[in-house]
């Protein structure tokens, strides 16, 4: 008999928990290692939820130059790298609501083949961008809480990331 068949469109996601910031920013660090220019992450969550905490682990990891902080009211930062690897485009979609030709304003499309791009607020506004992609859903409790729990969703969508080694973070 043989084994189904798993379509390189979509693999079935990594759940995680984390339980604190710092454990946020070293799944982001861990993630690092799998990028390579030319890849799109895209980061979903509410306010708060972690969606830049990760991000600065992706610049560590990646060896980029500059604090990462949320680029809300500049759209987008660039951090080159100082490890000769690709840079990091970090882009906060949020103010932005008109889709792609926003996005296309950003020329994300120029940037994307040398670069690792990660949007924030990107869903229903990036994915033309490319084929493949990282997407990252952060889910956190809501409400009055201290409670820094977080569940995190990878999930590689195209062929790049099929046996991309996402389902061992």
């Amino acid at each position: 008999m043989e084994a189904p068949h798993t379509s390189p469109a979509a693999d079935a996601g990594t759940s995680l928990t984390l339980n604190s910031p710092s454990e946020m920013q070293e799944l982001g660090r861990r993630i690092a290692k799998l990028l390579r220019p030319g890849d799109l992450v895209m980061l979903t969550g509410e306010l708060g939820a972690g969606k830049t905490t990760l991000t600065r682990g992706l610049g560590e990891g990646l060896g980029v130059r500059g604090a990462v902080t949320s680029p809300t009211f500049v759209i987008a930062r660039v951090h080159p790298s100082l490890t000769g690897g690709p840079a990091l485009v970090h882009v906060d979609a949020y103010r932005l609501g008109g889709g792609l030709d926003e996005m296309e304003d950003l020329d994300l499309d120029v940037s994307l083949p040398e670069s690792v791009v990660v949007v924030e607020w990107g869903e229903g506004k990036v994915e033309d961008l490319s084929e493949d992609r990282l997407q990252v859903l952060i889910d956190r409790v809501v409400g009055e809480t201290d409670d820094d729990r977080r569940t995190v969703t990878i999930t590689g969508i195209g062929s790049r990331w099929s046996g991309a080694g996402v389902e061992a973070l």
